[in-house]
């Protein structure tokens, strides 16, 4: 996003909610890059983490000097110089999370989250299916029962069952790369 396009949507986004520091936001919620305040070089270094306007991030845990923040699958830690020059928004609405079972074939998704109980939930997440791992719907039988996803460089086959207790929120297109 360039230095016009960003200005659009600062002016798209200031119309409908208020501004803060990334250092007064709260955590788990979702909030929308809307300025960086800070020298090109330093601009240019944090958008090639990924932090850049129109970025989206979560602030995954805080204390009175720094903060770790979750942008897309990737966690950085920041300290107050960046924090306080950085705006944000609240991004309106939720993430639309389904079921893994509902994706289709070829779809990429992150996982939200899992919603089994005890020992089913901890065989899940041993096979490596833990919040924000991408995964690939790769084959579903023809029955819909098992299904074949991708994650983390190997193949993993679920029952119906089981992938139906894996929330995820599904990747656009664009953002496959």
């Amino acid at each position: 996003m360039n230095r016009v396009e960003g200005r659009l949507f600062y002016q798209k986004i200031t119309r409908r909610s208020r501004i803060l520091i990334l250092q007064n936001a709260k955590i788990d919620i979702p909030y929308a890059v809307v300025g960086i305040d800070l020298p090109d070089e330093s601009v240019r270094h944090l958008s090639n983490l990924g932090l850049k306007v129109g970025a989206s991030l979560k602030v995954v845990s805080k204390t009175p000097t720094s903060a770790i923040v979750m942008l897309k699958s990737s966690r950085l830690a920041f300290d107050q110089s960046i924090l306080n020059h950085v705006d944000v928004t609240e991004e309106e609405g939720e993430l639309e999370t389904l079921p893994l079972s509902e994706l289709k074939v070829g779809e990429f998704a992150y996982v939200d989250g899992i919603y089994a109980i005890n020992e089913a939930k901890r065989r899940l997440m041993d096979m490596g299916l833990t919040r924000h791992t991408k995964v690939y719907l790769r084959k579903v039988a023809p029955l819909g029962d098992p299904i074949e996803i991708s994650l983390r460089g190997y193949e993993l086959t679920l029952r119906k069952s089981e992938a139906q207790m894996i929330s995820v929120v599904k990747v656009d297109s664009k953002e496959k790369k």
